[in-house]
């Protein structure tokens, strides 16, 4: 039995999840978790959408070894090339999945959140791939910083909508997008993008993101000889990090998940409501949720998807946080060391590798480099000066 098994009925893992969403959006929920029921227990959806990974994805994605960087840190690291798949992210693969899944569904449109921008284009392109509209709201603060990624959505032939409200980053993009989808529920399925939300989309974008660990599994002990000491991968909403230590929770391996300092939901250990689900928050003394601040647009989030958190509660996974600086200083070292620009939220997976490499000496670390950079180097030039 896999500790990352089915969640309960009521779509919990322990005591997170569930589904706490508007009476006009239940039977939307509902109707979702069957068609994914029905669709991923049928052979020949899971071969379409393995065919389409393969064939259009790019996958599986390869297993780099760092040996300079790893030379300099002491240890054997491994990185996991989810950046090199169609759209430079992991985010294609629950995006297909759930564009396949909303075409069986009859939908004609989809409807995205994005941060960072990297789940936006993939949804644009999947929508692209298979006729679709789409619809991609983004928080006017992330449109400024990510002005490539708005530009790709938009040549793809998708809307984006700048969200102004509250913080204006991804936390008001998720408000936006479901207020869409409660608007336009018959024609319309909402692509979420990370294993957060109302049940079943966090079991839902698991699965959708299981191939990262059942791939990264068995490159590893064909590389290595084991799995690794040690799992590293970045958590926003946590489905890069999901999607990767699925293939190693029932191991006797390490999963560590790097939360930003400015939103560091694990470490704060408070459950709390939002987006339909029950997780960790950032909040304050009265329950009201605070704004996460991070370099990084992608995980510019108050939250952590559920399942995270019950990983957390029972001592499985750790989720330590790194500070922007950390951060920057990664993303440098990475691309001298090896050349490899990462995106900026893998650099946070970096920054704790280096900080904990000291107590790591000799040991295998494996890290899902789960984005490539291009989308970040502008912002880059203007924080480095140059």
């Amino acid at each position: 039995m896999t500790l990352m098994a089915e969640p309960s009925a009521e779509g919990r893992f322990g005591e997170f999840g569930g589904r706490f969403v508007p009476e006009t959006l239940v039977p939307a929920c509902q109707e979702l978790e069957t068609a994914f029921a029905d669709a991923w227990s049928d052979p020949v959806f899971r071969a379409d959408l393995d065919h389409i990974l393969r064939t259009y994805a790019g996958r599986p994605s390869m297993l780099t070894e760092c040996k300079n960087l790893g030379d300099q840190l002491g240890i054997r690291l491994v990185l996991k090339r989810e950046d090199l798949n169609h759209t430079g992210s992991h985010k294609i693969n629950n995006v297909l999945g759930q564009a396949l899944l909303a075409k069986r569904m009859g939908k004609k449109r989809l409807v995205a959140e994005t941060g960072a921008g990297q789940h936006g284009v993939a949804s644009a392109t999947a929508a692209a791939l298979m006729g679709m509209e789409c619809k991609v709201y983004m928080g006017a603060v992330d449109v400024a910083r990510q002005e490539l990624n708005v530009f790709r959505m938009k040549l793809l032939g998708s809307e984006v909508e700048a969200v102004h409200s509250g913080s204006r980053t991804l936390k008001d993009a998720v408000n936006e997008a479901m207020r869409d989808w409660v608007a336009t529920v018959e024609t319309s399925h909402y692509c979420l993008g990370s294993v957060m939300g109302p049940h079943p989309y966090p079991y839902m974008v698991r699965q959708f993101h299981r191939v990262i660990g059942d791939e990264a599994r068995a490159q590893s002990i064909e590389l290595m000889g084991d799995v690794p000491d040690v799992v590293v991968a970045c958590v926003g909403g946590g489905s890069n990090a999901i999607g990767i230590f699925s293939g190693f929770v029932d191991d006797r391996t390490r999963l560590v998940g790097v939360e930003p300092a400015g939103g560091a939901a694990v470490t704060r250990a408070q459950p709390g409501v939002v987006h339909g689900m029950r997780s960790y928050l950032m909040q304050d003394e009265y329950g009201q949720v605070q704004e996460a601040q991070s370099i990084s647009a992608g995980l510019d989030y108050p939250g952590v998807g559920p399942e995270h958190s019950y990983l957390a509660s029972i001592g499985r996974a750790e989720y330590p946080n790194v500070t922007d600086a950390e951060v920057i200083d990664a993303f440098q070292l990475l691309a001298r060391t090896e050349g490899i620009i990462p995106a900026l939220e893998c650099a946070h997976a970096l920054a704790w590798i280096v900080r904990a490499a000291p107590e790591m000496q000799g040991q295998t670390v494996l890290m899902n480099l789960s984005g490539r950079g291009d989308k970040d180097v502008a912002q880059m030039m203007e924080v480095l000066g140059k």
